[in-house]
């Protein structure tokens, strides 16, 4: 895909399950070679705008266009293995189309998991299970990535690594990147572009422009703009000195 090639743009697009309006009139352009982060209090239509993108919901009234062809690798915000269920990483991630142990171990490679590779899926950590989902998602070899909480479960630093390792599969690959999240600071300075929904879109832009505006203040209080500029400007030395590379990129 070229970049900043529409990959998917929904227009105008309103969802009603029975009285409950999920949706309001809300538009989202995805482009290829960008992240886009979506963040809302609960039960503002985060996951049901996923399943539009995704095709997995159609809308009552609006439209959604897609890229001809197009490929989406999905990463959901939590998975639930039966812990008596004898499945490995390998395993797992065989049971997507892609059935190589070559190809099954170089994505694990990429995304830094390659020592999991044969642990059983329910013996490993919080990050190593979301990099384990984020290399299914990538089996697909997609031009689009729909991630869902990808720091769920995942202590501070690992949440600077995945966000990192993130923005380094957007440059590697030019694919798009769709994120949804709740974090209001390490996301902040992770996307390109972030996009407030509480049923209807609130505010979009710039991550210090939406800081700024009313409608994310008014959603998440004035505090959280002081806190993340706050959080942008004064680093914790320890984590500097570990991911100072990470922190020039984000900051």
């Amino acid at each position: 895909m070229k970049s900043n090639q529409i990959l998917v743009q929904v227009s105008d697009v309103s969802v009603q399950f029975q009285q409950h309006i999920a949706l309001q009139a809300v538009s989202l352009d995805v482009p290829s070679g960008k992240i886009i982060t979506l963040i809302g209090p609960n039960g503002a239509g985060k996951s049901t705008l996923v399943r539009v993108v995704l095709g997995l919901l159609k809308p009552q009234t609006g439209s959604v266009f897609r890229q001809a062809n197009l490929t989406i690798g999905y990463m959901p915000q939590r998975l639930s293995i039966d812990p008596v269920l004898p499945l490995t990483v390998a395993r797992f991630l065989a049971l997507s189309r892609v059935k190589k142990k070559t190809a099954i171990e170089k994505i694990l490679g990429e995304v830094g998991a390659a020592h999991v590779l044969n642990h059983p899926l329910q013996n490993i950590s919080g990050g190593e299970m979301q990099r384990v989902l984020l290399a299914r998602a990538l089996l697909r070899e997609p031009d689009l990535l729909v991630l869902d909480e990808p720091i769920q479960g995942v202590d501070i630093i690992g949440q600077y690594e995945l966000y990192e390792l993130i923005a380094r599969i957007r440059q590697q690959r030019g694919c798009g990147i769709l994120m949804v999240s709740h974090d209001l600071h390490l996301v902040m300075a992770a996307t390109d572009e972030v996009l407030c929904l509480n049923k209807k879109m609130c505010c979009s832009g710039h991550p210090e422009t939406v800081t700024k505006h009313p409608a994310y203040l008014e959603l998440f209080g004035a505090r959280a703009g002081q806190d993340l500029a706050i959080y942008s400007h004064h680093h914790n030395p320890v984590l500097t000195g570990l991911h100072g590379s990470l922190l020039q990129n984000y900051f």
